[in-house]
Order: C-alpha cells, then structure tokens, then sequence
C-alpha cells in the first residue's frame, strides 16, 4: 500500500497486479509506504477502512481517496497458478507442481479451497463498506497507459517502471467447460472487471 496525504490517495495492492513495481518506483515519493508483512501490504478494502482509515481521520485529519488495479479474473488466476510453480515451492502445500491449470482453477471453485488455489478474491478485496469506504480509482490491470497517466497527473510524476514479483512465464489453457463453470460461480469478479470504463 502506498499513501499520498497532500494528494489524499491510497494506492491498496492487490495481489498479483503489479503493484510492486509501481511500490518500487513511488516508495520515494509516497508519504507511507506499508511493503510488509503481505496481510498489510495488500490490505483489502475492509481492513484499510477498519484500521488505516480511522488513523488518517484522528492523526491527520483527511479522507483518503482509494485507488487499485483489477486484473482479468482469467489471467489473474493464470498469475497465481504460474507464481505457486516457482521450483522453491516444490513440495509445499501452496505448490502448483504437477497440477494443471484446469485443476487448478477447479480447486478455486471448491467451498473450502485447498491450500494451491486459495488465493482469495478481487471482488471481495475491493468491496465498499457500509459506511461508503470504497475504490474511487479503479484500473485495469490490462490499461496500463491509463493507470500510468492517471498516477503521473495526481502525483505529478514521471514513473519509471520495472518488471517485479513476476511469474514464470508459461503457456496456460483453460478448458472451455472449466472457465464456463468459474464464470459462472464468479460472476462478480467479472462483472466488475468488466465494469471498469
């Protein structure tokens, strides 16, 4: 997470949208920068409005406007899938090895997830609270012009990105049945991806 007061904007980093590099490159100009532990680095809406939120209103007196990246809920599963291969992981519960992506993805579909594909939730990530605490700036992952020049202009900044915390790159297949099935028990994650303008 990365916090401009003067600017009044939190950048929250969900996981596996590239927010490390954008940490990396803002970390100088940012007036917090929270990269650890991961549970506050990619605090979710509901926590930001639970414990940071109430700390900006009593100890600075604003209200943060929030902003986050969305990634293609397909391609954001894919990221998830290729980062659990890393060879280190080998044999942890977390592990993707040996596990195709269907499978993968079906595990993701399951009531109670194993331990390779609980990787959370977009949607649930960036849901508004009840008191109106919510995503005002929401991107696409696949938009990086618009995140960038959004960032530049707010910020007034010149950014130099770099590839971070990538995932291997691989060839992924989703069978048809299996991401017919994910869209529809997710169909929030993709109607709001898909409501992103």
């Amino acid at each position: 997470m990365l916090v401009f007061v003067k600017e009044r904007l939190a950048f929250l980093s969900v996981p596996k949208t590239g927010t490390t590099a954008y940490q990396a490159a803002l970390a100088d100009r940012a007036d917090m920068v929270v990269s650890d532990p991961p549970m506050l680095k990619h605090a979710p809406v509901y926590r930001y409005n639970r414990f940071f939120r109430p700390m900006f209103d009593k100890v600075c007196g604003v209200e943060l406007e929030l902003m986050a990246v969305m990634r293609e809920p397909v391609s954001w599963l894919g990221s998830w899938y290729r980062y659990r291969q890393r060879p280190f992981m080998a044999g942890k519960p977390n592990s993707t090895a040996g596990i195709s992506f269907d499978d993968f993805v079906l595990g993701y579909l399951k009531g109670k997830k194993p331990g390779f594909a609980d990787v959370g939730s977009q949607a649930n990530f960036l849901k508004s609270q009840p008191n109106g605490t919510g995503i005002s700036h929401l991107f696409r992952y696949e938009d990086q012009d618009r995140l960038q020049a959004f960032l530049q202009d707010r910020l007034e900044v010149r950014l130099d990105l770099q590839q971070l915390n990538v995932s291997p790159p691989m060839q992924l297949h989703l069978s048809t049945s299996v991401e017919d099935r994910l869209r529809r028990k997710c169909a929030e994650e993709f109607l709001l991806y898909d409501s992103i303008s």
